[in-house]
């Protein structure tokens, strides 16, 4: 298994106002004239972390990371109390990503993004083809009623029966029959004796599941209570709502990427965005190359996963 790059700082960063009230965090790290980069994290809501710098070679890359609306070192942050999301959809952050490439005056760059990251990289690239150079893909995710019903509603339970025990506990027994409506109210109600068991309850079920093997560090960060209430107020915000796209849209118009070298990188054993999305989309892009993971889950430091990655950037960065 390949290391990552070794860590890095950025050598520039900022807060860029992206109207409606709202300001990205944002950095730059590695070579200021090297090939740009967006790293696209995923979620929505799990913001940036100084790893995700080190999936690019730092002397070939013009490395750009930002937390999306409402997460990480973005503001406001979702966890306060008076935080409101009706200007924290795909499009805003579609439109976001676009503002930041023109303040940071990039022509054009290579778009990576996993989970959540992905579905955003989608979306991005169909916008605006122009302005992608290669787009390099993982734990395809992309909103449908499929996939979310198999994480969210009982699907994944089959493998993970005692875990889901936990996911369901805050829930009112009456109130199962639609789970990601069910968390919508807990997760709003302005009560922290409500809304705070929910959203570690919501967070520990994912970062429980997405790695093959569980991972305490990884379910620390998750559960953190004010990572939580951002993390799962704003994937439940997103869920509720379909993406603001129509069901199978992402999948629907990959043909729009024809010209868009892409790899597609999917664990087997992905229980969080299982491969039957990584699957479809590869069939609406035959031009794409999909790698599959024989041994890994979701994460993108799992084993295999990684070496993956790592082997696309450098690829790319030529």
């Amino acid at each position: 298994m390949r290391s990552m790059y070794p860590e890095i700082e950025p050598y520039d960063a900022g807060l860029l106002d992206v109207g409606d009230g709202q300001s990205l965090y944002w950095e730059t790290c590695g070579n200021p004239h090297g090939k740009p980069v967006v790293f696209l994290h995923g979620g929505p809501g799990g913001g940036s972390s100084a790893d995700h710098r080190r999936l690019f070679d730092p002397a070939r890359y013009r490395i750009v990371l930002f937390d999306q609306r409402g997460c990480g070192r973005s503001t406001p942050h979702a966890s306060a109390p008076e935080s409101d999301l009706s200007s924290n959809t795909s499009w805003h952050l579609v439109a976001d990503i676009e503002k930041l490439r023109e303040h940071l005056s990039i022509d054009t760059w290579q778009v990576f993004g996993g989970s959540w990251g992905s579905s955003l990289a989608l979306a991005y690239a169909e916008t605006h083809p122009e302005r992608v150079r290669e787009l390099v893909l993982r734990g395809i995710f992309t909103l449908r009623q499929t996939e979310l019903d198999w994480f969210y509603e009982g699907g994944a339970a089959a493998v993970f029966p005692d875990l889901w025990e936990e996911f369901l506990a805050p829930v009112p027994a009456d109130q199962r029959g639609n789970l990601i409506q069910a968390y919508s109210r807990l997760l709003n109600d302005p009560n922290p004796a409500i809304h705070g068991p929910a959203a570690i309850a919501w967070s520990r079920w994912e970062s429980s599941t997405i790695t093959l093997r569980p991972r305490a560090d990884v379910i620390a960060r998750f559960t953190e209570p004010d990572y939580a209430v951002a993390f799962a107020r704003i994937e439940n915000h997103y869920f509720v709502h379909g993406g603001w796209w129509e069901d199978g849209q992402l999948i629907r118009d990959a043909g729009r990427l024809a010209n868009i070298p892409t790899v597609i990188v999917q664990g087997r054993y992905d229980m969080c965005t299982p491969p039957m999305t990584a699957w479809a989309l590869a069939q609406a892009m035959p031009h794409a190359e999909l790698r599959m993971i024989p041994d890994a889950g979701h994460a993108f430091d799992e084993p295999g996963i990684l070496d993956a990655l790592l082997e696309t950037t450098d690829r790319f960065a030529s």
